[in-house]
């Protein structure tokens, strides 16, 4: 009989394989004078792992633990590369939201810790400030989920001229997924086109406002901006105002989540809501807590998914398919499961597939290398950074999604259904996408 990944039965029969291995290893280390069990073997590889486990941004990370679990585990025995056998140190870390902190993060990981690759997972308040460390230091590192234009030109980099990174490397949707997505996803309902926008005054709302907005424009949409805002605004009657005077049907943002929810009840209260037939945001709106905390105004709500367990692909570092990794954090947590699992699943795929791909996992130079050239199959699907849009990043699929009522029975108030897949037509649609207001 099989059980699924974290069911109570499958979580005994882990539990008792780890007593196990755990006393066989103690056994070792002591036969070896103290040293460690994979003393024969080889050396340890030290890989850092950075995420927002807490502050605004903490929905990002609150899958983290889980999805880190499953690695160790399968990490448990060491890893095999050039034929030396590496036993493996996963030191995550918790940047609290604070974009400073991520940096200070990075430095004690790659100065005090000595880390051989580093993994950085979600935004650019958590990315960035790592990459630039890592670029600095000269250590290979690795990220996922933020637009890559935010990352590879909000860095630095000049739009035609050569890369200017050598130590990092990006995967994962850009503006161009956003576009195809959304011109999709808008185009099942029949509206206006007139969209209200609302990015903020950072590096994500910077890029998809000189990148994303004069790309709908050109497909017929009439883009109503009443400018950049800054995080933590707490009046949005001008926005509101304007939008409702212009007649805006679709509505579309790059919001951290408390900005978000400030906007949308007073949009409420100020009757905006009553004209939006589309409300699509993004960085926002990702996770069930997220639209929960909304109440009904979050129904009906669409967004846009980096993952989703219907997604066709298997995790190459621990075996699970995307069913199975929702089910089986879901059953170990109580909690729905959201798209970050198959995002942070996919960094670690990746990471250990480029370590694996270098020849010498140690050394620096050959893991970036090993970066440069991978293409692998993740839990997300391809990522290849051979054929990027630029170099140091590859391409990824954003999904239309939507918010809707879970159906009777169900463990959770809501469901997060496939509306399109534009992106990654291997991905099932299931659901028709509903207007907000009707």
């Amino acid at each position: 009989m099989t059980h699924s990944i974290g069911s109570k039965s499958s979580i005994s029969d882990i539990s008792r394989r780890q007593f196990v291995a755990t006393s066989i290893a103690g056994g070792a280390a002591l036969a070896l004078g103290g040293r460690s069990a994979f003393a024969q073997a080889g050396e340890t590889l030290k890989v850092g792992f950075v995420s927002p486990r807490t502050g605004p941004l903490a929905g990002f990370g609150q899958t983290d633990g889980y999805v880190l679990d499953l690695a160790r585990k399968a990490l448990a025995g060491g890893i095999e590369i050039g034929g030396k056998k590496y036993s493996v140190e996963i030191l995550d870390q918790d940047t609290q939201s604070d974009p400073s902190r991520a940096g200070q993060l990075a430095k004690d990981l790659i100065n005090n810790q000595a880390i051989d690759l580093m993994l950085a997972v979600s935004t650019p308040e958590v990315i960035n400030p790592v990459a630039d460390a890592c670029e600095a230091a000269g250590v290979p590192c690795l990220s996922t989920v933020m637009p890559w234009e935010a990352w590879y030109f909000g860095r630095g980099a000049k739009p035609g001229a050569p890369s200017p990174f050598k130590w990092t490397y990006h995967f994962g949707f850009g503006v161009g997924e956003f576009f195809k997505t959304y011109i999709s996803q808008w185009n099942l309902i029949e509206t206006n086109k007139k969209v209200g926008v609302m990015y903020p005054n950072d590096a994500d709302g910077n890029a998809i406002r000189a990148n994303l907005a004069p790309l709908l424009a050109k497909q017929g949409f009439t883009i109503v901006d009443p400018g950049a805002y800054e995080t933590g605004t707490t009046d949005y009657s001008s926005q509101i105002a304007l939008f409702k005077q212009e007649g805006v049907e679709i509505f579309n943002s790059f919001p951290i989540p408390p900005d978000f929810a400030a906007f949308w009840r007073q949009a409420a209260q100020q009757g905006l809501i009553k004209q939006i037939k589309i409300a699509q945001v993004a960085k926002t709106g990702l996770f069930p807590s997220d639209i929960e905390a909304l109440g009904d105004l979050g129904m009906k709500i669409s967004s846009a998914a980096y993952w989703h367990k219907a997604f066709p692909y298997k995790s190459p570092l621990t075996g699970v398919s995307g069913a199975e990794l929702a089910d089986g954090y879901e059953a170990a947590s109580g909690k729905q499961w959201t798209q970050q699992l198959g995002a942070s699943m996919s960094l670690l795929d990746a990471g250990f597939e480029a370590l694996k791909a270098s020849t010498d996992a140690k050394d620096k130079a050959a893991v970036a290398k090993a970066l440069s050239t991978l293409k692998t199959e993740t839990m997300i699907g391809m990522v290849d950074f051979t054929s990027g849009p630029v170099a140091n990043v590859s391409p990824g699929p954003i999904i239309g999604t939507q918010w809707v009522a879970a159906k009777e029975g169900s463990k959770f108030p809501l469901d997060y259904v496939v509306t399109e897949n534009a992106t990654d037509p291997k991905v099932p649609v299931e659901a028709k996408l509903q207007p907000y207001n009707g």
